[in-house]
């Protein structure tokens, strides 16, 4: 009888095919921690490139939040003529100079240049801008008549004409140094720059990361060889296993494949899997609809839509937080008037002076047609005098018609996160002051607790 009668009425030994699947396991197994072995090297200095892009991206942001950190400094002792302000402005610029730190940083790495190059651009405007915000600072103390102020301040000279301007010109005079469109002109620059820098970064990295990955392609090859193997060993397996489960399994990658559900059929076991992938699959679609931006985002205006509003609102930390509720004056009569796309293109505007004139940490939200809400987070409540002076040059900008878009105002109510117990209290409190501007002639604004009885 010849051996293929023999196995075909016998059979095949279940334990001598497992056997041999073990022993060509083990060889696959060998195999494969030869090749990632030596393929370590190569991940671990793909991983280095990763890690020097995060520490060189975070340097560059941390200039921008130690250049928005004296401008916030600056604008809050123009305003308020508190020395605690002043004395934090130079302690950053003198003491803590994280802006120097993230230049030595760059520096260390010397890939980045093109990178560094602009990110000094971008620490020689922030330098520049000191000279104003001296200036500005220089003014306040003299019409405040303050004693105790940093000695570098003696170097400033005020011009004739402003060292004879009355202490209450002198105090507009600052304010206005530190929040005009000359002021955020530079800002802009430091901005553009810093991305500039980032974009340089992200190339070095990129060109990196494509040597690399090209030298691990090379190696991967082996792997893929070895895995068609080990596939053809488990399709042995599986034909030797009942039919049950061999449809079922085909069925369900060509579904992964096509990004949809497993259908719920074939053995009891792998129903139960396929149930459970579903599940996963389910939230996991979820998640990703949840994270997308254009759920969280209004494509006109580009601020959080009211998805990403209600998530903001949800897990923000209100107690530290300024709530500021915008509504436009008479827009309607603007779609009436001027047709809906102008009326889309003011939003636009809107939305670019609102986000112009706060911090990169606030959050800006769209909530309606015209109605707007700014967390204006990490804030006490002694900084009413700042937050009157931005919605102030929201609307003085906006009072200029721009680009053949007719000039608008807004009305504000304002609200600390300490007024109320909850965040639905807090916004029913924005909603009050800002019925209370409304009614007091609109283009202005109410704090609440200046409103409640």
């Amino acid at each position: 009888m010849s051996m293929y009668n023999k196995l075909k009425s016998d059979g095949i030994s279940l334990r001598f095919v497992y056997k041999v699947l073990l022993i060509i396991a083990v060889i696959i197994s060998v195999l494969l921690i030869t090749v990632t072995y030596r393929s370590s090297s190569t991940f671990n200095r793909l991983s280095r490139a990763t890690d020097e892009y995060i520490e060189m991206q975070k340097a560059a942001y941390e200039l921008m939040d130690a250049s928005d950190y004296l401008t916030e400094m600056a604008q809050r002792f123009t305003s308020t003529g508190d020395v605690q302000f002043l004395n934090a402005y130079f302690t950053e610029a003198f003491e803590t100079k994280r802006r120097e730190d993230a230049i030595a940083k760059m520096s260390a790495n010397p890939h980045n240049q093109e990178a560094l190059e602009k990110l000094q651009m971008a620490m020689q405007e922030s330098l520049e801008l000191m000279d104003r915000e001296y200036y500005a600072m220089k003014l306040v103390v003299d019409a405040q008549h303050i004693q105790d102020y940093p000695e570098v301040l003696d170097q400033v000279k005020l011009s004739d004409k402003d060292k004879n301007l009355s202490a209450p010109i002198k105090m507009t005079r600052a304010q206005r140094m530190v929040l005009d469109n000359i002021y955020y002109g530079k800002k802009d620059l430091i901005r553009k720059d810093m991305q500039e820098s980032l974009q340089h970064l992200e190339t070095v990295t990129h060109t990196t990361q494509s040597s690399l990955n090209s030298e691990m392609s090379s190696k991967l090859q082996f792997v893929r060889i070895i895995i068609i193997v080990q596939t053809i060993s488990i399709m042995v397996m599986i034909w030797l296993t009942a039919r049950l489960g061999i449809n079922p399994v085909l069925q369900a990658v060509d579904n992964i494949k096509d990004d949809s559900p497993i259908p719920e059929i074939g053995a009891i076991e792998f129903r139960y899997l396929a149930k459970t992938y579903n599940k996963m699959y389910e939230v996991y679609k979820s998640s990703i609809e949840r994270l997308n931006y254009k759920a969280s985002h209004d494509e006109l205006t580009k601020a959080y839509n009211r998805s990403g509003y209600e998530l903001i609102l949800s897990s923000l930390d209100l107690k530290t937080t300024y709530v500021l509720l915008f509504d436009t004056d008479n827009f309607k009569k603007i779609n009436d008037t001027y047709g809906h796309d102008v009326g889309d293109s003011v939003l636009k505007r809107i939305a670019d002076s609102i986000r112009h004139n706060f911090r990169s940490d606030d959050y800006i939200c769209r909530i309606g047609g015209d109605e707007f809400v700014v967390f204006m987070v990490h804030t006490d409540k002694e900084q009413k005098q700042l937050i009157s002076s931005k919605v102030k040059q929201i609307n003085e900008e906006l009072a200029v018609p721009d680009q053949n878009l007719p000039k608008v105002t807004l009305s504000a109510g304002i609200v600390h996160g300490t007024e109320g117990p909850d965040a639905e209290t807090i916004i029913r409190y924005a909603d009050k002051a800002l019925y209370a501007a409304k009614n007091n002639g609109r283009n202005c604004f109410a704090f609440y607790e200046d409103i409640r009885g």
